[in-house]
């Protein structure tokens, strides 16, 4: 069974309702076995055919740990198996499937975070330009937080766009192009003046910025649609492990901190005759941070050509998805359907993101209380750097147990956010009132602690949550757009931390913050659905459904009450769902897909061969074929021709002219 046709989402096609026969009491053992393999899979469905999500609680427990714990083996083994041939297999496998994907987000964090990093060095450096601003604009010193951030908008809404409209391939390999000349620009900044040096540096960080942006709906689009698959069936990989995938390639961004942290540390001792402590030479600084900006840029080039050679297939299931809907361009009905079916969805998605980004940012205000007083307010950047190290090396940790724990249907997507933004809540509230007491020498021990788990929820909760679901919510035409949209409202929380933090002091941003978490479990709560265990292709078969007009005609588990969000659920839209239903829609969604297939043939046995498509019939079940021959309703027709099955092509039959 492991060369089964792949059915993907078909257009809408009722049940037969004339009564002239019953689809599934005509089939015998073998055929409902087949059906039930392709429809009902085990890893979703038990032995009786029930839905893990209809199961009561303790039997529901009872089949998602059996079967998890029945993959983990499996995917133990298989390690195991490739370390017997080859002990670096696995790490190939580990890079080929999760680092390449997430390459241009490593890259990105990599250079996003190193702004942060060498700012101490410049206000050490060059503080009359950029600690007093004696010589410098302090606008323009301003701007460099800012115009960044405004750079990632304009990418993630310009390149959301324009990779639903042109295609995955296209946005990856300009995303991975503006970054490779950004950073070139950035590594060569220079100005007659300081000021002169800053206004280059800010501008060529808001150009690097429109491809970092880009990065965000291209990497999640195109890493969620090749688990996915672009067959009619869906995987067991997606079903199990999409959101994984997704995550693994998202927490690049984790080990893009971590290695500019290293190698800025490295730098400046190489460069600073190996100590770390000031004055600082002009000398020492400028190598420092030029060359840090020079590595990314050996790889960046790699990934221009990488994209552009080697991810041909990227657009492959937005196109399959717009040959279906025939349509050509930008999507713009289906852009328009998805803010009136999904609208509150992109509330959950962007403001989601926006709540995380404002905690993002101000996780950064535990490490400049701390700091301070456990060196004595010391002048040096080397223990900024450490901690700054120690804290990505943490948020690693949650990085990857989000990613772990993503696709759990015990725990899973919103969960995961829920418990991250009260967590978040809770460890910023209690230094924000007791502010005096945790800066003390005698407790600034448990201030470092909640700093660090702050880091830890932020990264398992709502950080990889929202990068995911803004995807993941959201049929395929739109994806990226949505995605984009998105990420630009969490971006717009970062601006707004990055102004608001330069108008309060230290002990009212622990007054503000909190109340963001509060603001994104509501969010959550409300408008987010849990697509935990939600087989995609069946939000793809409803998104069909729902641009043909016939949103009540779909019954499948898109619509089930566990994948809808508690406003979808108050509107009514599970009283559409119906197991029995669909089971018989779907049946006849392959038997018009089978019909299809006989026709092809019939056009290829008279000579009518379409070069432009490829399709691999060969696969189709001998069952399959003769459950659908003998439950036809109406032969086939070719103009004023009748043909039939000819039992050619392995089980598949050909077609004939009736003699």
């Amino acid at each position: 069974m492991s060369h089964i046709q792949d059915y993907g989402p078909a257009a809408p096609h009722g049940p037969d309702m004339s009564g002239t026969h019953d689809p599934i009491h005509e089939m015998t053992d073998d055929e409902k076995q087949i059906f039930d393999y392709l429809i009902k899979p085990d890893d979703s469905y038990d032995t009786a055919g029930v839905y893990w999500a209809d199961m009561p609680l303790m039997k529901r427990v009872k089949f998602v740990t059996a079967y998890d714990g029945q993959e983990a083996g499996r995917e133990l083994s298989n390690i195991w198996a490739m370390t017997k041939r080859d002990p670096l297999e696995p790490f190939r496998y580990y890079v080929r499937n999760m680092v390449i994907p997430g390459a241009g987000l490593g890259l990105e964090g990599y250079v996003l975070f190193s702004i942060g990093n060498v700012k101490p060095l410049f206000q050490a450096t060059f503080a009359s330009c950029w600690k007093t601003a004696k010589i410098c604009n302090g606008t323009w010193l301003a701007a460099v937080d800012y115009l960044e951030i405004c750079g990632i908008i304009v990418g993630q809404i310009l390149v959301g766009i324009l990779g639903d409209w042109l295609g995955r391939r296209w946005g990856l390999i300009q995303d991975a192009t503006i970054m490779f000349i950004g950073l070139l620009m950035l590594t060569a900044a220079w100005g007659v003046t300081e000021n002169g040096w800053v206004i280059c540096y800010t501008w060529s960080l808001f150009f690097y910025g429109i491809g970092v942006g880009g990065e965000y709906p291209m990497t999640a689009t195109s890493g969620m649609e090749n688990a996915v698959g672009s067959g009619k069936v869906s995987t067991k990989e997606d079903r199990l492990h999409r959101g994984r995938k997704v995550t693994s390639a998202f927490l690049m961004q984790g080990w893009g901190q971590f290695f500019n942290q290293v190698i800025l540390i490295v730098l400046l001792l190489v460069f600073h005759h190996g100590s770390g402590n000031p004055p600082y030479s002009k000398v020492a600084a400028q190598w420092t941070y030029r060359i840090s900006f020079a590595i990314p840029a050996v790889g960046t080039l790699w990934l221009v050509y990488f994209r552009t050679y080697k991810m041909r297939a990227a657009s492959k299931q937005l196109q399959a998805a717009k040959n279906k809907s025939k349509v050509t361009g930008y999507d713009t009905q289906s852009l328009k359907l998805a803010f009136t079916y999904f609208g509150p969805r992109i509330i959950a998605t962007a403001i989601g993101w926006f709540c995380n980004d404002v905690f993002f940012y101000g996780n950064k205000l535990f490490q400049n209380e701390f700091i301070g007083v456990i060196t004595h307010n010391s002048k040096s950047i080397m223990p900024g750097w450490l901690y700054n190290l120690i804290n990505v090396g943490v948020s690693l940790v949650g990085y990857y147990l989000a990613s772990f724990l993503i696709d759990n249907k015990l725990y899973g997507r919103k969960k995961m956010q829920l418990v991250g933004f009260l967590m978040d809540f809770i460890l910023f509230v209690v230094p924000g009132f007791h502010f005096k007491y945790y800066r003390e020498s005698a407790h600034i021990g448990s201030f470092q602690a909640m700093y660090f788990l702050s880091s830890f929820f932020n990264q398992f909760g709502p950080n990889a949550v929202t990068f995911l679901v803004a995807a993941e919510v959201y049929p395929t035409p739109i994806r990226a757009t949505a995605h984009g949209f998105s990420a630009a409202c969490g971006k717009l929380g970062a601006l707004l931390a990055a102004v608001l933090y330069n108008y309060i002091d230290t002990q009212q941003k622990f007054y503000v913050v909190p109340w963001f978490g509060l603001a994104g479990m509501l969010v959550t709560i409300l408008f987010l659905p849990d697509t935990t265990g939600l087989d995609l292709k069946e939000q793809e078969r409803r998104w069909h459904f729902i641009r043909a007009g016939r949103e009540s005609d779909y019954h499948g588990v898109a619509v089930h009450p566990k994948h809808l969000s508690l406003w979808e659920r108050l509107r009514g839209v599970g009283r559409y769902y119906n197991a029995e239903l669909d089971y018989q829609q779907k049946i006849e969604e392959l038997r018009a897909d089978w019909e299809s297939s006989q026709a092809r043939k019939a056009d290829e046995k008279a000579g009518h061969w379409d070069d432009e498509q490829i399709y691999d019939d060969s696969v189709w079940s001998s069952d399959i074929s003769t459950y659908f021959e003998k439950t036809s309703r109406s032969p086939l027709i070719r103009g004023q021709e009748k043909y039939v099955d000819d039992g050619t092509a392995g089980g598949l039959g050909g077609v004939r002219k009736e003699q």
